[in-house]
Formats: C-alpha cells, sequence, structure tokens
C-alpha cells in the first residue's frame, strides 16, 4: 500500500504515512479511541469510513506525546497478536 506498516502474527497493528506522510495509523478496537481523541484531538482522530467505525485510528505523529504514542501501539499490538504470544507476554 506505498507505506510502512507493523505486523504481528502476519497481521497488520500499525502502519506510517497514512493518510499522509506525518500521520500514522493504530488498530483499535470500537471503544479505545474515544478516550485517546478527547486527551489529545490535535493528535487522535478517527479512521475515515468503516476502518474508523471498527477503531482504527489516525495519529498525527508531531502532534503526540510519545508515552501516549506507546500506550496506543502497545493496545494496537496487543488487540492483534495472537492468544498464545499474548500468554508469552503477560
Amino acid at each position: 500500500m506505498d507505506h510502512p506498516d507493523f505486523r504481528v502474527g502476519g497481521k497488520i497493528f500499525a502502519t506510517l504515512g497514512y493518510p499522509e506522510r506525518g500521520w500514522g495509523m493504530v488498530k483499535l478496537t470500537p471503544e479505545q479511541p474515544a478516550s485517546l481523541v478527547r486527551a489529545q484531538p490535535d493528535a487522535f482522530l478517527p479512521a475515515a469510513g468503516a476502518w474508523g467505525r471498527r477503531g482504527s485510528t489516525t495519529v498525527r505523529l508531531e502532534s503526540v506525546d510519545l508515552a501516549t504514542l506507546q500506550s496506543a501501539l502497545e493496545a494496537a499490538w496487543r488487540n492483534t497478536a495472537p492468544k498464545g504470544l499474548l500468554k508469552k507476554h503477560e
């Protein structure tokens, strides 16, 4: 798709350069983005269309603080990782 992505178990949990340069995307559950968007509305926006309704959230990289980005990436990884791998990291 012409941008780097990050995978676990062969599935994408985050990307860079989406929807454009300077942005990324994290694959969250439908419930997870609301608190991020409320806390940092300049940094987090639901992705467009069905992806956003399913929890995919775009991140403006220059606006997000490192701790919040790390937390969002960890949540996306946990949402996507196979159960066996999750048990190894508990």
